[in-house]
């Protein structure tokens, strides 16, 4: 393979079954075995990650974007996508869409007795709220040039007026 080509490869190719995992475990609920597909690529307004979620867990909590929009396609095993206060049954072969706004809060949950495999997708707009219907959390990050310029985890209601501290 030609220098051209292998820099080529480098910045737009990546194999899923290639790339290392790194394990994550939070409390009992969350736990799963995940590689950011995008990152040192040459992509700049899609993130993709491969998630690989053991029975019984889930990746992140229930929440939902203001800005990015979010596909999911089921790779491998089943499971249940909880969206807008619904329960629904997802298996392989499935795409999952989910556009910004508060009509779409979102989480995949593996409930079935094998291991649950899938790409997830996103816009990278920016900047973004979250926001965390179980909790009552938000998050507010912003990010300038590749790199996070502001991030803010809060609770609303635990503001402070607009003119609060200024002169």
């Amino acid at each position: 393979m030609s220098d051209t080509a292998s820099a080529l490869s480098a910045a737009l190719i990546r194999n899923v079954h290639e790339s290392p995992l790194k394990h994550f475990v939070r409390g009992p609920l969350y736990e799963s075995e995940r590689v950011r597909i995008t990152e040192g690529t040459a992509a700049r307004k899609l993130a993709a990650a491969f998630d690989v979620v053991p029975p019984g867990k889930r990746v992140c909590p229930y929440h939902l974007h203001y800005a990015q929009e979010e596909m999911f396609i089921v790779i491998e095993g089943s499971g249940t996508l909880r969206v807008a206060g619904e329960l629904l049954p997802i298996k392989a072969g499935d795409v999952v869409c989910i556009p910004p706004g508060p009509e779409y809060p979102h989480q995949i949950i593996n409930t079935s007795p094998g291991v649950l495999k899938y790409l997830s997708i996103a816009t990278t707009d920016d900047p973004e709220i979250c926001v965390y219907p179980d909790s009552g959390k938000f998050m507010a990050e912003a990010n300038l040039g590749g790199e996070q310029a502001f991030e803010f985890i809060g609770r609303n209601g635990e503001g402070v007026d607009y003119w609060d501290g200024e002169r």
